[in-house]
């Protein structure tokens, strides 16, 4: 009993311990929770200050955080979730909820003191990988040992940190480009010792506010809204000092200027300077610590690298060589000389031709004793070798440009036909072939050099690259997003540029002051115009283009009866030109105003009887132009892009005229009867977003030479005739419009390439029947646009597209009853359209739930064999119901299918929905393992495999219901980007062969 009594104490006395202690866990909760609370502010503010930091870098800066960063945070918003919902927990429960809860408040503590811990991240937020700085710039290899040497010690300056600013000074020609280029490369790609490297090319000439904005436009930095000189400079200057370690180079720098004007601060953890000039002055008024100068190359090395250029395959008889050194030799040792020679020498065997190339160069002696004259031998002798007068006069014309300036190809082809330099005016396609033919040829002699254009280090898409494709140049306006397609069979593939190096130019401006008077005065920042004494009367060409001339003054009337052409336009300060400026100016033929803020032109230009091209393209503020009646030599007349409200009395006289571009969106009323009498029309443009200019066929159906023809139609008739028309007597490149499109935007430079390789349609805010008729496309349509039409459900509805078998490129827009793309169940024929398609686009289509309707028995119909069969590019955003992309009987079409870019789709659950479609080909047994073809889709080891060959850029963007990408192994060697946004919902990501980099950023 008593042992009884003992053991029932003891049982009492622990299970009081019991309750002491867990009523001291109840009392104590809450002071854990007092400390979780404290551990989560922690946490809280260094979010805060990690997403300051990242907001900064990624904006400013453009650079990537790293991924281990991402994860951080959803990390961090996770465990906040978890604090918060056992806060509540622990508010409102009583002694048991608490006694519960208490293991689990020590255990969130000691994990989101771990994340405060991680989140220090001492090995910084942003990625410093190579692929993270940009790209290298195109460098020419050269030869020698002074090369190597230099670069050696510009390198050694560099990294030390005790030198700031480096000056590289020499003779034209000399390589100083080519050297600091390859510092610029090596930069890059040493990345333990610099974050950034800026490129900024200068020029003659250039101002501060200039230079300013450009440095300003490499590191991202925007400075348009600040006119204040000093605060313009400490804005640039924060900005650069914000850089840790970078260097800054100045390319051709020709005056000096103080450093903190601009806003460039040099430190030694900070920005560094390289500059070039040809003046060891510049550099040392600049205050460069240490100057490097590049000198000619020895005779010996001068050989090598003209072997280089003439060919390394190419075996010189022995008979050549001695020529061949001869030349070398005569080339001042100077790489630009030797390059230009060599390149002009390759193929040419025989003996005769060497000897005469050494003798032209021979004979060509200079007055002046410097070095870099000698360049000017050589580079005349490359224009006198061109051997052909047509050539060498379209090279010439170049120089009209500013030095360093890069003149857009087809620009430069308009001009060439303005001048009358080629004379292929009865057909314009010919004429441009001729025209780009020309160009190449100059590049190819190393006259003209090809545009590779860089920012930062980073390549630089400029806008006619980004946006080149006429679908995005001309007709997307209305979009926000736009992604470009490299290049789609039939279309505008980005306007390419060129440009003078300033030895070639100044050679060119040479040859023509040798046979000619010309004034050119381009780029040199002029604010007035030149005085009457400049204006001589044998005066043949005057170039006073990119300069900031405010007005010609009614005192200026120039006596210049040989003037032919007057180019003024980038004067975007001039408002006013007097009347009197033009009346002795009796022979001029080309007159250029475009790009300047001119309100009226003078009355004196009616009487310009000789005038063949008067260009005022972009003069937004355009709103007289006298009449042209007199005019009747005018062969192309661009009053694009100005604020005429009708076209200028007298222009039914222009019986001459074949260039008419009249896109200009304030013209009220569409003059057709006066352009039906301009029967010689070749290229006639008309704003076809307008709903004030309407267009009937009786208006162009007579202009039997119309070669390229854009416009807005009156009416579904209308658009059906003239669809007719054009298959028997053209025109042969159009942009059509049915249907008022003002609610697009944007104002495009029409060049004539962009829309002679264009056969494009736009259907917009208006239906496609009338009754009983119903829209015909022109047969060889090769794009189609479509928005706003709410009776389209699918292409099926436009029953002459089966017939359409050149089209390329398909957008579909904003079409509210658009349910899906395409349904067999009404014709097969509906699909043969599709399968030539290269690229495809849709947006805000909110009824859209598939691209293919499924039959009945919920099975999609699949389309026809090879349809689909040529797509490359598919882009989807902003259609809401549509739910998994690429279904079983789509995705076997695909074999060509290089990108896909789908975002905002909030119902989108699945892109590549690959376990239907290797079940059913396993059914059907089309399919296996060793199929050759681009694309496959086989199981094997109940593992599904997707095989892609050309597929190369993958991107997701904002799909907040997304689950899955593919639910298989995608073996995808071609695939270069995938990328993935704001994709909450996706939790696991598809395995890849071989394994690609996928940038992820707040996916999951």
């Amino acid at each position: 009993m008593a042992a009884w009594i003992l053991e029932s104490l003891l049982q009492i006395n622990q299970t009081c311990f019991m309750v002491l202690d867990q009523l001291s866990r109840y009392n104590s909760i809450n002071d854990s929770m007092q400390i979780l609370k404290v551990k989560l502010e922690e946490l809280r503010c260094l979010e805060a200050d990690v997403n300051k930091e990242l907001e900064y870098v990624e904006l400013k800066q453009g650079k990537k955080r790293k991924r281990e960063v991402g994860n951080w945070l959803r990390n961090v918003e996770s465990k906040k979730n978890e604090v918060h919902a056992i806060d509540r927990e622990v508010r409102g429960g009583g002694l048991l909820v608490h006694l519960k809860l208490g293991k689990r408040v020590e255990k969130l503590t000691r994990e989101v003191a771990e994340l405060v811990e991680r989140g220090r991240f001492h090995g910084g937020l942003m990625l410093s990988a190579q692929d993270t700085r940009g790209d290298p710039l195109l460098a020419t290899k050269l030869v020698g040992k002074m090369f190597h040497i230099n670069m050696d010690k510009i390198w050694e300056w560099l990294v030390t940190g005790k030198v700031l600013s480096i000056g590289v000074y020499g003779m034209g020609g000399v390589g100083k480009t080519t050297l600091v280029t390859h510092i610029h490369n090596q930069v890059l790609a040493r990345i333990a010792f610099f974050d950034d490297v800026f490129w900024v090319s200068m020029s003659q000439g250039i101002s501060i506010r200039k230079l300013q904005n450009d440095i300003a436009k490499t590191i991202g930095l925007n400075l348009s809204k600040e006119d204040d000189g000093k605060k313009r400079a400490a804005k640039l200057s924060q900005a650069l000092m914000k850089r840790k370690q970078c260097v800054l180079i100045l390319d051709d720098v020709w005056n000096h200027f103080h450093l903190e004007k601009v806003g460039i601060p040099l430190r030694v953890n900070g920005c560094k300077l390289i500059l070039t000039s040809r003046s060891l002055d510049v550099c040392r008024r600049i205050g460069c610590q240490k100057n490097i100068k590049v000198k000619p190359l020895s005779e010996e090395e001068a050989w090598v690298l003209f072997l280089q250029n003439l060919g390394n395959h190419v075996t010189l008889p022995p008979v050549l060589i001695n020529i061949a050194r001869s030349i070398a030799k005569e080339c001042a040792a100077l790489p630009l000389g030797i390059i230009t020679m060599a390149r002009n020498m390759r193929g040419v065997e025989d003996i005769s031709e060497w000897r005469y190339a050494l003798e032209e160069l021979r004979k060509s002696e200079v007055t002046q004793g410097e070095m870099e004259m000698e360049v000017y031998r050589v580079l005349r002798f490359s224009y006198a070798r061109l051997n052909n007068e047509i050539l060498q006069h379209c090279f010439l014309y170049c120089a009209l440009y500013p030095n360093d300036f890069e003149i857009e190809r087809d620009m430069l082809i308009e001009s060439f036909l303005d001048e009358q330099l080629i004379k292929g005016m009865k057909n314009l396609g010919a004429a441009f072939d001729e025209g780009h033919t020309i160009i190449n040829k100059l590049e190819n002699n190393c006259l003209l050099e090809k545009v590779e254009n860089y920012i930062g280090g980073n390549k630089c898409m400029r806008l006619h690259d980004s946006i080149s494709h006429i679908a995005i140049s001309m007709m997307k306006g209305s979009s926000r997003y736009m992604t470009p397609i490299k290049s789609v069979e039939g279309y505008f593939g980005g306007n390419e540029m060129v440009k003078m190096h300033d030895l070639v130019r100044a050679m060119a401006i040479s040859v023509i002051r040798d046979s000619r008077q010309i004034m050119v005065k381009a780029g040199l920042q002029l604010t007035e115009i030149p005085g009457e004494n400049e204006w001589t009367e044998d005066l043949e060409k005057v170039s006073l283009m990119r300069n900031w001339i405010r007005e010609i003054p009614s005192g200026l009337s120039p006596k210049c009866p040989k003037l032919r052409t007057l180019i003024l336009k980038y004067n975007e300060s001039l408002t006013w030109i007097s009347h009197s400026f033009f009346s002795h100016m009796s022979a001029l033929m080309v007159l250029d105003l475009s790009f300047t803020d001119i309100e009226n032109l003078p009355n004196s230009v009616s009487d310009l009887k000789t005038l063949t091209a008067l260009l005022l393209s972009f003069c937004k503020r355009l709103r007289y132009v006298p009449s042209l009646a007199k005019l009747q030599a005018l062969v192309r007349l661009d009053l694009s892009h100005t604020a005429i409200t009708e076209v200028p009395h007298g222009m039914e006289m222009l019986i001459n005229l074949r260039w008419l571009n009249l896109y200009t969106k304030t013209l009220k009323l569409f003059p057709g009867s006066i352009i039906a009498k301009l029967n010689h029309l070749q290229f006639l443009i008309l704003h076809w977003s307008s709903g004030k200019i309407k267009v009937k066929v009786e208006d162009i159906v007579g202009l039997k030479m119309l070669e390229t023809f854009a416009g807005n139609l009156h009416d579904l008739p209308h658009f059906n005739a003239i669809s007719r028309t054009m298959q028997i007597v053209g025109p042969k490149n159009y942009l059509l419009q049915l249907g008022t499109g003002e609610h697009l935007t944007g104002t495009p430079r029409i060049y004539f390439m962009e829309v002679c390789l264009s056969k494009d349609v736009i259907i917009t805010g208006c239906g496609i029947r009338e009754g009983e008729m119903c829209l015909e496309l022109p047969v060889d349509i090769q794009r189609l646009k479509i928005e706003q039409c709410r009776d389209v459900k699918s292409l099926c509805d436009i029953l002459s597209l089966k017939n359409a078998s050149s089209l390329r490129r398909c957008e579909i827009g904003n079409c509210d009853g658009q349910e899906y793309l395409f349904s067999l169940s009404c014709s097969s024929s509906c699909c043969t359209s599709l399968q030539n398609l290269e690229s495809l686009e849709l947006y805000n289509l909110r009824s859209l739930h598939a691209l293919c309707k499924e039959d009945e028995a919920g099975t999609p119909c699949l389309p026809s064999f090879r349809s689909f069969s040529s797509l490359r590019y598919f882009c989807i955003y902003h259609c809401h119901n549509i739910k998994k992309l690429l279904t079983p009987g789509l995705l076997t079409n695909l074999q060509n299918l290089e990108e896909i870019t789908v975002h905002h789709c909030n119902s989108m659950k699945e892109i590549i929905s690959v376990t239907a479609v290797a079940e059913e080909h396993l059914h059907r047994r089309e399919f296996d393992e060793s199929s050759s073809s681009n694309l496959s889709v086989f199981n094997k080891n109940d593992v599904t495999t997707f095989t892609h060959k050309k597929l190369v850029s993958l991107s997701l963007k904002y799909l907040p219901e997304l689950e899955s990408i593919c639910g298989g192994l995608m073996v995808c060697h071609s695939l270069q980007n995938f990328r993935i946004f704001k994709c909450p919902k996706l939790k696991r990501l598809p395995q890849t062969i071989p394994s690609v980099q996928i940038l992820l950023y707040d996916s999951f």
